[in-house]
């Protein structure tokens, strides 16, 4: 946790916190440029909660919907809001779609008056798992048959809508240098990733309407799914990143084909 004013550490062995971190796990941190009692900061970081249970998306997402698109548009996108990159939308538009950008807290019905060939679930902070009312509204939107393309927090949400389970990992996945393998395809990736929750593999292999499609080679997490005989996928990674990597863009293209094909 870092307070509004600018702060900035020296003399750390940030080797020697690493190696704590992966030991011990990712763990609440204060940094203070004002308050330098030790005990007043212990007491400052008791209070933080923590992450496991923690809503964080109605805090970043859009209150509003509103719109972009291309000049000549050919496929129109609900997209909902759970903390959206821009460039989730800018790949989308580059690609011929005319998005509607939801609030996470639209109804099926809203989604549906824009008339849409497919749906965005979008990426964003906390625990999908404390999101009810997100969870239900993936789940009717599937139950519709159309694309569905879900990255990041919208990939955890899409799981948990269709039964699986989702948990806290013990080390998250932080930077641009993440390697996924495409069990579809057998080819690599170089990808960006930050998010401390992801699907437990364990609730995939007794579930036959879901296939894994990525795992994470670094420690066999479950990095994408699809569901069988429908258009819906979703990954755990960032596709979109900006200025990269681009290894993943072609999930985009496959979204778009999806609904030109449905």
């Amino acid at each position: 946790m870092i307070d509004d004013s600018k702060v900035g550490i020296a003399d750390v062995d940030t080797r020697a916190l690493v190696r704590h971190i992966r030991s011990k796990g990712a763990m609440n941190a204060i940094i203070s440029s004002d308050v330098l009692d030790i005990d007043e900061l212990k007491a400052k970081l008791a209070n933080v909660p923590s992450m496991a249970g923690l809503e964080l998306s109605s805090k970043v997402a859009t209150a509003e919907a509103y719109e972009m698109k291309p000049e000549n548009a050919q496929y129109k996108v609900s997209l909902i809001d759970f903390g959206v990159k821009k460039n989730i939308v800018r790949c989308l538009v580059d690609r011929g779609c005319h998005v509607k950008v939801f609030p996470l807290n639209s109804t099926i019905e809203d989604l549906n008056s824009f008339s849409p060939d497919g749906y965005m679930l979008s990426n964003g902070p906390g625990d999908p798992s404390a999101m009810p009312n997100s969870i239900e509204l993936v789940s009717q939107i599937v139950e519709q048959g159309k694309p569905v393309f879900g990255i990041c927090l919208g990939h955890q949400i899409l799981g948990l809508s269709q039964g699986l389970e989702t948990e806290k990992m013990f080390n998250g996945h932080r930077g641009i240098n993440h390697p996924i393998k495409n069990l579809k395809t057998g080819k690599g990736e170089i990808t960006s990733q930050n998010h401390g929750f992801v699907i437990a593999k364990s609730s995939i292999d007794s579930n036959s309407a879901i296939e894994m499609t990525h795992v994470h080679l670094n420690d066999n997490t479950v990095a994408g799914i699809e569901l069988v005989n429908k258009p819906v996928f979703s990954v755990q990674y960032h596709p979109e990143a900006s200025a990269g990597p681009h290894d993943s863009r072609y999930l985009f293209d496959q979204f778009i084909d999806n609904m030109k094909n449905n």
